[in-house]
């Protein structure tokens, strides 16, 4: 779905899982800046929007994600996953409860896909399931922002700022009134500072939720049954991840950031070496230069020096090995 932001001055369309929206608006690091600030927005109107109401949406829901979701109040944020059989994540939601209805965002165009696997899951249950992707847009106020959510918008807030699940119909006339517009690349770079994982890039199709860090903030561990809960609990208490995310510090003389896939190998054994892991995200950032998130093995030293294809990386821990 392509924004109508994109007609603003100066904005680059996004690519890959954020094509649709603007890339930035001219000035990458000014974009960045602001948006540490508190000011601005960010339009992330590709994001899919799905919602469930109906009496029993929260016990339904609780059975599904691996969230404990079935007391969930009004108006407080989580996040929760959609696992397979296997424990591996499929789907990451980020939800809100209104009182009646039960909202949340995804990744781009993964909603049908999302939508197709909660009907199917329906039986007797009192609830319905709905794809609100072409009626409402998610809106990105950051964290210190003094903007005023509109009456008609959901409002999810988190530490991170607040996301507006905005009548599409209203995307333009809040732009206007709610500048400066801010680029999906400078939210994403602070994304990457914060470590923050995001389904299509920091997973593959085998990545659990331990090797990301979701234990906790998305995953609660003293919940009932769900699919993949067996994996969930094995590793949790048996075992370790087989891969651990990172975060690197990468040599700011390269001119090309290496992109996601990039394979990571030990500094010492050079480009010809084992690959050990591989590039995520990476990101030009305001003040830390250039950065990245990257999912290694996880006997891989902490203190190893590391290359992303031809850049040197320092990593520090994200996902204790």
């Amino acid at each position: 779905m392509k924004s109508p932001l994109l007609s603003l001055p100066g904005a680059v369309p996004g690519e890959g899982l954020d094509e649709g929206v603007a890339a930035h608006y001219g000035d990458l690091f000014r974009e960045q800046r602001a948006l540490a600030d508190g000011t601005g927005f960010v339009d992330l109107s590709h994001r899919g929007v799905v919602t469930v109401s109906g009496a029993d949406r929260l016990s339904w829901l609780h059975l599904l994600l691996t969230q404990h979701v079935s007391e969930l109040p009004p108006g407080q944020a989580t996040e929760a996953l959609i696992l397979s059989a296997h424990g591996h994540i499929e789907h990451a939601l980020y939800l809100v409860d209104d009182g009646e209805t039960t909202w949340a965002h995804v990744e781009p165009g993964s909603q049908g896909d999302l939508i197709a696997y909660l009907e199917s899951m329906k039986f007797f249950y009192r609830v319905d399931i709905a794809d609100r992707t072409d009626d409402y847009a998610i809106v990105h106020l950051p964290a210190g922002s003094i903007t005023d959510a509109p009456e008609d918008a959901v409002v999810r807030e988190t530490p991170h700022g607040r996301d507006l699940f905005l009548p599409r119909a209203r995307l333009t006339e809040f732009a206007q009134a709610s500048g400066p517009p801010i680029g999906v690349l400078a939210y994403e770079a602070l994304r990457v500072e914060a470590h923050r994982p995001r389904v299509g890039l920091e997973t593959d199709h085998r990545t659990i939720p331990h090797e990301l860090g979701w234990i906790g903030s998305a995953v609660h561990l003293q919940k009932g049954c769900y699919r993949g809960q067996e994996t969930v609990a094995r590793v949790q208490n048996l075992g370790k991840p087989p891969r651990r995310l990172v975060f690197l510090h990468l040599d700011g003389s390269e001119v090309k950031l290496p992109s996601h896939g990039a394979p990571i190998r030990l500094a010492s054994e050079g480009e010809e070496g084992r690959q050990l892991g591989f590039i995520t995200s990476s990101a030009r950032h305001h003040e830390l230069g250039p950065i990245a998130l990257a999912l290694v093995k996880r006997n891989v030293p902490v203190d190893a020096e590391l290359i992303a294809d031809s850049t040197a990386a320092a990593q520090e821990t994200v996902v204790e090995p």
